[in-house]
């Protein structure tokens, strides 16, 4: 017996949305780059076509990326300075680049996310 190879067709992958978004890549298929730019999201998906127009983050991702970083930032900083107690000058030095370059990396990623959420949200 010999089974119909149309009767079974293998469904298509499903990418998970968030990791898609942590990625930069389109939540929806997970080809296609979500970003033109820094910060500014394509209008559609180049290989799904998906409208990205519609759909708003505003600066929710940065709020949460500030706390991440900034928490990140200060608990480091407390520690270096209990354990080595270093001039003041050597404090501010690490911490204010420390700060920048954990804030812009973590902001396409960290938007990217909240892109994923909410179309993750919309689906239910």
């Amino acid at each position: 017996m010999s089974q119909d190879p149309l009767s079974k067709a293998p469904e298509p992958a499903r990418i998970d949305p968030i990791r898609a978004g942590l990625l930069c890549r389109c939540p929806n298929c997970g080809e296609g780059r979500l970003f033109e730019g820094f910060l500014k999201v394509v209008e559609r998906c180049e290989a799904c076509g998906f409208d990205f127009s519609r759909l708003n983050t505003g600066d929710g991702a940065a709020i949460f990326i500030m706390q991440i970083a900034g928490g990140i930032v200060v608990f480091t900083a407390l520690y270096l300075q209990i354990a080595l107690n270093p001039p003041i000058w050597l404090m501010l030095l690490i911490a204010l680049p420390a700060s920048l370059i954990l804030s812009l990396g973590l902001m396409r990623p960290g938007k990217g996310l909240m892109i994923a959420l909410q179309m993750k949200g919309r689906e239910r």
